[in-house]
């Protein structure tokens, strides 16, 4: 009877640590549309989650819109009501896949993998393809991107007379760390 229990006790110390789910619900999204000479356009949302499943190699991150914070209360404001119209689409998703994922080749020092998949903002899905930054560090892994997002391709309407004061390729960074 001991033995059984050694051999299950033994079973489950494997499974835990062949771990197939890097999971973080703080994950950082910062975006900038500043154009020269004017204010800067910029935010910050630290509450983002994400989910790589290891062994079939897939990514799902998920964002309020409205747990983007600004510097100013009124860029908030707007970003809310008039160009992301949060009300009506509370959530920007990305979905898809990281062909080439391999958790054993992951160094400290990174990895480039490219993540391709599906964005939804505003209501509006896009196929994109972004290359990451991953890094296995003391049991966690972290991930880092940088990418361009046009608000075109999204229908985020920028008003006439504010146009020249926002820029419409939104320079987009991530930073997550998964566990």
């Amino acid at each position: 009877m001991k033995q059984l229990y050694l051999l299950l006790l033994l079973l489950l110390s494997y499974f835990s640590f062949a771990q197939e789910k890097w999971i973080t619900e703080s994950g950082t999204i910062k975006f900038e549309a500043s154009v020269p000479l004017f204010e800067e356009i910029s935010a910050q949302n630290n509450v983002v989650k994400c989910v790589i499943n290891s062994e079939e190699k897939t990514i799902v991150c998920l964002l309020k819109i409205k747990d983007f914070e600004f510097k100013r209360d009124l860029m908030r404001t707007h970003f809310n009501e008039i160009y992301l119209e949060s009300d009506k689409n509370p959530r920007a998703t990305f979905k898809g896949s990281i062909p080439d994922f391999d958790i054993n080749k992951i160094s400290s020092k990174g990895t480039i993998l490219t993540l391709d998949g599906t964005i939804k903002i505003h209501g509006i899905s896009k196929k994109m393809s972004v290359s990451g930054i991953f890094k296995k560090v003391n049991n966690q892994l972290k991930l880092a991107a940088n990418f361009i997002i046009d608000t075109d391709d999204f229908k985020i309407k920028i008003p006439s007379m504010i146009l020249p004061k926002v820029s419409k390729k939104v320079q987009t960074k991530i930073e997550f760390t998964l566990q």
